[in-house]
């Protein structure tokens, strides 16, 4: 991909790492550790965050190979800047017992099958229901923000076993949870590229 990077971001970079250094993470990793940092300015995330290298791995093949990337709200799809994104929060209804961001991550499903990489940033209930689905996903970035159910929706993605980049706090949102996806865009396929 190419992709010019800003000076500002450039320099963003540079005082990010002269404050943390992220030099022991393995490259996928510290690709997504250091979006997110510079997405929210909050250092804390390099001891919040939880993912596996070897599932960072196999989602960047996915994703450059075009998998589906499927988002549970349009505030996080507008955050992913180089990719066409689904996202059908647009057509869902609540009802009883099930929020409207549920039913559009059963809509989004419907649509995409399995194998999608699925950035979730704003809804535990979102990622709840994804948890009931036999989605099959190449990478749940499950990121959600909030007081009410987002620190256990979190905890059940991690004990689910499905590859996926959460945290343990209750920090997370919509800019977060994109970041983390532009991690993986923007990091290069060609293992002799250095990353920015």
């Amino acid at each position: 991909m190419n992709r010019v990077v800003h000076p500002i971001e450039v320099e963003s970079y540079r005082r990010l790492r002269a404050r943390l250094d992220t030099s022991h993470f393995p490259p996928l990793t510290r690709a997504v550790v250091e979006r997110v940092i510079h997405s929210a300015a909050d250092l804390d995330y390099a001891t919040d965050l939880v993912m596996d290298e070897g599932d960072l791995e196999k989602a960047h093949i996915a994703l450059h190979s075009g998998a589906p990337v499927v988002t549970d709200v349009e505030m996080v799809a507008a955050g992913i800047t180089r990719r066409e994104t689904v996202c059908r929060l647009r057509d869902a209804k609540s009802g009883p017992g099930l929020t409207r961001s549920a039913h559009a991550i059963r809509l989004a499903h419907e649509q995409v099958g399995p194998g999608a990489i699925w950035v979730i940033g704003n809804a535990p209930t979102a990622l709840e229901e994804l948890l009931t689905l036999d989605a099959a996903p190449a990478l749940v970035i499950g990121l959600p923000v909030g007081f009410v159910g987002a620190v256990e929706s979190k905890a059940a993605l991690r004990e689910s076993g499905l590859p996926a980049v959460s945290n343990v706090s209750e920090k997370g949102g919509s800019a977060v949870a994109s970041a983390a996806l532009n991690a993986l865009l923007y990091h290069p396929t060609s293992p002799s590229k250095e990353q920015s």
